[in-house]
């Protein structure tokens, strides 16, 4: 007699399952997928049962609901672990400035970048519907590109009640959207306009009274800080990063992106769950944050977007061991890129990653640096059943095929959360296929 499950989700030509041991992948193991051809997954209560070829899941299981993936490829759902979601005006004018020959820091100096961002979420903060609405339509879009998680960072109010009130609205959002969010308290963006002439003063604002107050309130489960030139100092940084690790938060750092200035070291002494950016990372950084088990999570798109002839060296970090995940880095500014597949060719491209070291990048590395429960980034039994279907006969059309989103189906804790043709996220399962 066969054994009952929610679902089967089959006719798969391949599953990219990243089964087994513990921990992110590095050197060598980010290349093996674990693939498991012609296959099929069962799922029951939210969570992976089993997976392995068509014919042993349909021998084995009796499903209430069948999905078929149509001959596509089956990913684990992407996790996203570095946005910017919560905002109320775009930049693109910024990316035609650069264009132009204006570089970040001269935007940033002329008023531009994210205080442009910081002065339009404070003028709009009473039009808190309005707010959600934009946040609801922007993870919609992460949904519909296959991004079952991200990471979500304040940092656009760089005020009590404004960073408060966008890590409100991502509790909010979390609890009613498909898309699960790990929250990221960012108060630490840049110092601003109103603080200049102070900066401790601003430092010790968000160390007394900005972070105690998003972890008292369970607003925040980390805390970051943009440590780089024009930015934090790491004397700073370091103030900023020893009191969110007193009040529990775990860390993360924008770190190295314009200038080695030591932010990769500070992430690894102290221990955070990854350093972002690293575009100008020193060897000692990538000694440092091997040293301290940070994971390095690359940003082409923001590479892209701001024009930049270097990039993080990958291969440096894949030599010397350290876990690697990618993002979007998704903002109104320097990426607006919601996409992970996108992420995945542009990771090919200009990184020197292959497609299945991007894969492992944006799923199963990406989803050990979360602090929410459950096993992500994988497809094997017990983890959370996060599952993308993808139009493409194998994963290596995610490097060779760039420019669409081949995107059909995505599988949310076991439902049917997304199905191409659908004009948003669907509430409940739609019918057996």
């Amino acid at each position: 007699m066969k054994e009952q499950v929610d679902l089967v989700l089959t006719d798969c030509s391949e599953v990219v399952t990243l089964a087994g041991g513990s921990g992110p992948l590095t050197g060598a193991a980010m290349d093996d997928l674990a693939l498991v051809a012609h296959g099929a997954v069962a799922v029951r209560d939210g969570l992976v049962l089993d997976v392995d070829e068509r014919s042993v899941i349909e021998a084995r299981y009796d499903a209430r609901r069948r999905v078929s993936a149509e001959g596509g490829t089956v990913l684990p759902g992407f996790c996203d672990v570095h946005t910017h979601p919560v905002f109320t005006a775009t930049r693109e004018g910024e990316f035609d400035m650069r264009a132009r020959g204006a570089t970040y820091q001269e935007i940033t100096a002329a008023g531009g970048g994210i205080f442009s961002s910081v002065r339009a979420l404070r003028a709009a903060a009473g039009e808190r519907d309005v707010l959600a609405r934009g946040l609801e339509a922007r993870l919609d879009r992460f949904l519909a590109c296959g991004t079952t998680t991200i990471e979500a960072k304040s940092g656009y109010g760089l005020d009590l009640a404004t960073e408060l009130l966008s890590l409100e609205l991502l509790a909010e959002a979390h609890a009613s959207h498909p898309v699960d969010i790990d929250p990221t308290c960012l108060a630490a963006h840049q110092v601003p306009p109103e603080h200049k002439a102070d900066r401790t003063a601003y430092v010790r604002l968000v160390v007394d009274e900005i972070l105690p107050a998003a972890a008292r309130a369970g607003l925040a489960r980390s805390a970051d800080v943009f440590c780089d030139q024009g930015a934090f100092t790491v004397e700073e940084a370091r103030a900023i990063l020893v009191g969110a690790k007193q009040l529990g938060l775990a860390l993360r750092v924008h770190a190295d992106e314009l200038a080695p200035v030591g932010a990769s070291e500070l992430a690894g002494e102290l221990g955070a769950q990854t350093a972002d950016h690293l575009v100008r990372i020193s060897d000692d950084g990538i000694a440092a944050l091997r040293a301290g088990g940070t994971t390095a999570v690359l940003l082409p798109a923001t590479c892209f977007s701001l024009r930049l002839r270097d990039y993080a060296p990958f291969a440096r970090l894949l030599e010397a061991g350290v876990p690697v995940a990618l993002a979007t880095d998704f903002n109104p500014g320097t990426s607006y890129v919601p996409s992970m597949i996108e992420v995945i060719a542009l990771a090919c491209g200009l990184l020197g990653m292959t497609v299945a070291q991007a894969v492992t990048a944006a799923t199963r590395n990406a989803a050990e640096t979360l602090g929410l429960p459950g096993v992500r980034g994988r497809i094997e039994p017990g983890a959370v059943a996060d599952l993308v279907v993808l139009d493409i006969p194998n994963h290596l059309f995610l490097g060779y095929q760039a420019g669409w989103n081949p995107v059909a189906t995505v599988i949310k804790h076991g439902r049917v959360a997304w199905r191409r043709g659908t004009p948003g996220p669907l509430a409940e399962p739609s019918e057996s296929s």
